[in-house]
């Protein structure tokens, strides 16, 4: 099956390292880079950073999706991000995907040149992203599970076994886009790492990463940074990097497609160098 991330990144298929997704955050209280980049020539600029040091993807996100996290207007998102894409556009023609669970935010973001869009809601917090997506079929889905909302996500999320019930999950949400005319081919599958997870429920989804295979779609893993880090070795966030570099060498052992991360280049690094001894 010819996946549309191999028409965004021709040598996605010969790849022998996982695509690297830089993270841009546009937000004010995101909780690793919250108000760095909010202005968009420090934004646009950081882009180019990530580009340079290797991404393969730029994800933009105009609204926090930490815990806790209060719901953003339309208009505020869309004047965050749709200056950055603009910007990084003039000048890339990387591809760009926008982090939106909005419709109206989604359909801006196409226009200005996104290519994929990455939905913490898995499309069930707009039904016009439905809309959207069907009338733009030359345009990626990431499907990422999250159990609750932001704001109240970490509250007391409870599984009675958390893989099963994702790969559930992930068997309806497939259909529903099927069902509303979004191809196969179109989708990719995120864990949601953190997001309404304990942290044994979070290494437990790690631990069986190839179970996700199953569907035969290119899976995203984000763990970059995040507090189930914390959990194991308190820290602070900048200082998670070994953790995340933990779980960047698992998604490597498990032919994870699409890592997101904060740090590219020491991400792209390590796996350069893991691959050439895996494959000396």
């Amino acid at each position: 099956m010819k996946h549309m991330i191999e028409e965004l990144i021709p040598d996605f298929s010969s790849s022998q390292i996982p695509l690297l997704m830089g993270i841009l955050n546009v937000t004010p209280d995101s909780f690793s880079d919250g108000n760095k980049f909010i202005q968009r020539d420090s934004a646009v600029e950081h882009a180019f950073s990530l580009i340079r040091e290797g991404a393969d993807i730029i994800d933009i996100g105009g609204e926090s999706s930490r815990p806790g996290a209060i719901p953003l207007p339309v208009q505020t998102e869309l004047e965050r991000v749709i200056p950055i894409i603009s910007g990084i556009r003039r000048h890339s023609q990387i591809p760009i995907s926008l982090d939106t669970t909005k419709a109206e935010v989604a359909e801006a973001g196409i226009r200005e040149g996104v290519r994929i869009i990455n939905d913490i809601s898995a499309l069930r917090f707009d039904p016009k992203m439905i809309e959207v997506l069907t009338g733009n079929k030359n345009v990626a889905i990431i499907l990422m599970h999250m159990q609750g909302i932001p704001q109240s996500m970490q509250e007391n999320p409870f599984y009675e076994n958390v893989v099963s019930e994702l790969l559930d999950f992930f068997t309806e949400r497939i259909q529903f886009c099927i069902d509303n005319g979004i191809q196969r081919s179109r989708i990719i599958l995120d864990p949601g790492i953190g997001f309404g997870k304990r942290l044994g429920d979070n290494l437990q989804i790690l631990r069986n990463i190839a179970k996700f295979r199953i569907f035969d779609l290119p899976i995203l893993i984000g763990a970059s940074r995040k507090g189930f880090i914390n959990m194991i070795d308190p820290c602070e966030v900048h200082d998670r990097l070994g953790g995340t570099l933990a779980v960047t060498a698992l998604s490597y052992q498990h032919h994870v497609d699409i890592i997101r991360v904060h740090d590219i280049q020491p991400n792209r690094q390590f796996l350069l160098v893991l691959n050439a001894i895996n494959k000396s």
